[in-house]
């Protein structure tokens, strides 16, 4: 039926998934007055009464794409999939109340297993304080599928976009980076040994911070109380799943600003940087494209400096600029390097998990 030889095609890898979004959904319009926000920001924003509105995001995990259950634990999984929605949600500056939970699965799974999935939905529900409200469970021909649809409310004046950074903003990230991508590859190791040697006992004892942020994230709940607590308000938010580069691009071509970010203000564990020693990688380029931190990006008035300066926290690690004098990573030698979006594609074939 598609299969038209006289008709040129466009791989779907070829545009990326935002580029693909951005593709299909440029000719859609906003229909409704409620409607404040649409596609292209974390979370689509809604109407809610007077003075508040809602955040409403969607993300999807696929088996083999997404996660793979050789090392992920079902549990786990559950758990990190309501995190991947209420990121989204927080870096809207908004507080989460409700979820959706829709399961796609294969007759491999039985119901101890799904048990175990929703174990950690539940915990995660318990924990961060939102309530399930619903879904959908239905068959799959293709292993496991995870669509979580988050809801959140804020104050109309709260409510932070991507769109917002001014020339002069700073630049602030919450936590550390890195710690992700590197635990994921510690996990693909220790897979690949035990394909060789199904009887090699792991030695995780130096990789368990790295780990843990691989397998059981946490959104970033406290940021939005943080920021409000210290009478700041964020110009401008995203949160880090696909990489530092590529979340700050989306910044900057939001806000229509450049960005000077610095190589010696990135935020890295120890654990992140003896370990990138160990694997011979560069730090920095696996803060920058590692992905999966789960942690906040964010711009604020220069003025606000003094308020978050001295919070373990927080870091300022850039400040934006003209959008003429484009994006760049300043290098500890003082050299000025293009900012490139290398973070994680799940349409890349590639580089899926599987």
């Amino acid at each position: 039926m598609f299969d038209n030889k006289d008709t040129a095609t466009t791989p779907i890898s070829s545009l990326g998934e935002f580029g693909l979004i951005d593709h299909l959904t440029k000719h859609f319009s906003i229909q409704h007055k409620t409607t404040i926000k649409g596609i292209g920001d974390d979370a689509a924003v809604i109407v809610a009464g007077k003075n508040k509105q809602l955040v409403v995001t969607t993300d999807m995990l696929v088996e083999g794409v997404h996660f793979d259950l050789s090392y992920m634990p079902l549990k786990h999984l559950g758990y990190k999939a309501v995190m991947v929605n209420l990121s989204d949600v927080f870096a809207m500056n908004a507080t989460a109340k409700q979820i959706t939970v829709s399961v796609a699965v294969s007759n491999r799974f039985p119901v101890e297993a799904m048990e175990e999935l929703y174990a950690g939905i539940q915990a995660a529900a318990e924990i961060y304080k939102v309530d399930v409200i619903g879904g959908d469970t239905t068959s799959s021909t293709s292993g496991l599928i995870i669509s979580i649809t988050a809801i959140g409310e804020a104050a109309s004046d709260k409510i932070t976009y991507r769109s917002g950074a001014k020339e002069n903003d700073l630049l602030v990230v919450t936590g550390d980076l890195g710690a992700a991508y590197l635990g994921l590859q510690v996990l693909e190791r220790e897979r690949q040994v035990f394909k060789v040697n199904p009887n090699a006992q792991p030695d995780l004892e130096n990789y368990t911070y790295l780990i843990e942020r691989q397998l059981k994230p946490e959104a970033r709940k406290d940021i939005p109380v943080l920021l409000d607590e210290l009478g700041v308000q964020p110009t401008s938010m995203i949160d880090v799943s696909d990489g530092l580069s590529s979340e700050i691009i989306h910044i900057c071509k939001s806000s229509n600003v450049g960005c000077n970010l610095y190589e010696d203000k990135i935020p890295l564990d120890p654990q992140v940087i003896s370990t990138c020693e160990e694997f011979n990688m560069d730090s920095t380029t696996i803060a920058l494209s590692g992905g999966e931190d789960y942690e906040l990006l964010f711009t604020v008035a220069t003025e606000d400096f003094a308020k978050i300066q001295a919070n373990p926290h927080l870091s300022v690690i850039g400040h934006m600029t003209k959008a003429s004098e484009g994006m760049h990573l300043i290098t500890r030698a003082n050299t000025k390097i293009e900012l490139i979006a290398r973070g994680w594609n799940a349409l890349d074939t590639e580089e899926s998990t599987a």
